[in-house]
């Protein structure tokens, strides 16, 4: 049964059309954590709804409702528990892979799942990959089990409680081998692999266009790939994000071909999750 369908007769109908159709599960069927927004409309009736789904989805055993933006640079939102008790950390499972996290504490979104396949079916063995903005290092583990050659991720994250969880992830998923997990601000560490590596992501498309031209100097002068993440208005889906990326490597005498250009998933109204990847070298 669906979540509207359970909770006919317990909300006014009028309201029902306001019920979210989507909302993220966080976890696995040994438990899970749902992430809910709930209009204003509905504050009177967000215990129900909290309860309802967990009916629906019998494995979540802590609902969540949103209450605020993500903010500050560890781009976490402000939570509030609508049903269910106990622990917000779960393990998530994905393409054979086990992700520990709470997204109270640590970012992160079940919704850039196939995103971060995509990018995965793209490495080649013996890859340097700079991982920017890495959270509890997701991309790098879905990297490993899809390219198990590549040669080295380095996964830089400023949040203290998702570099734990990410070091952890890397220890439970036993690619220690691989992954370089490290704390601090991209700017203090990026520097130490300037001009060594493959590929670069930045799957952080609020801000992301501030550290273009670290992301660009950790990339080989002869050529690498740069995976650049952004916000785009849906009139303009890419020019945007495309003129930041050719000013920046001009600034630093480098060439741009745009490979590909993906829509990620809708932020808001008519405003989408967008990458772009670019082929970035020397002239």
């Amino acid at each position: 049964m669906r979540l509207r369908e359970l909770l006919r007769g317990k909300i006014p109908d009028d309201l029902l059309p306001l019920v979210p159709r989507s909302f993220d599960i966080i976890g696995s069927r040994e438990g899970a954590v749902a992430i809910i927004e709930i209009p204003d409309e509905l504050e009177p009736w967000k215990h129900v709804i909290g309860e309802a789904l967990m009916k629906v989805h019998k494995h979540v055993r802590v609902v969540l409702r949103k209450c605020s933006e993500r903010k500050g640079v560890y781009r976490l939102r402000e939570y509030e528990v609508i049903a269910g008790s106990g622990s917000t950390e779960v393990i998530h499972k994905e393409y054979g892979c086990r992700i520990k996290v709470d997204p109270t504490k640590a970012y992160f979104s079940p919704r850039d799942s196939t995103e971060r396949l995509r990018i995965a079916k793209q490495v080649r063995p013996g890859e340097v990959i700079m991982y920017m903005f890495a959270g509890v290092g997701p991309y790098a583990l879905i990297i490993c089990r899809v390219q198990p050659r590549v040669y080295r991720i380095v996964s830089v994250e400023i949040n203290p409680h998702a570099y734990q969880y990410m070091v952890e992830n890397v220890a439970l998923n036993r690619v220690e081998d691989r992954v370089v997990p490290v704390l601090g601000d991209v700017r203090d560490v990026c520097p130490y692999w300037y001009g060594i590596c493959d590929r670069v992501l930045m799957p952080l498309p609020k801000g992301a266009y501030q550290y273009l031209d670290i992301a660009i100097k950790c990339l080989k002068p002869e050529g690498g790939i740069l995976h650049f993440y952004h916000w785009a208005p849906e009139d303009r889906l890419f020019d945007e994000a495309e003129e930041l990326i050719r000013k920046e490597a001009e600034k630093l005498g480098r060439a741009v071909k745009i490979l590909s250009r993906r829509i990620v998933h809708p932020y808001a109204p008519y405003v989408y999750k967008i990458c772009v990847d670019a082929y970035i070298y020397e002239e």
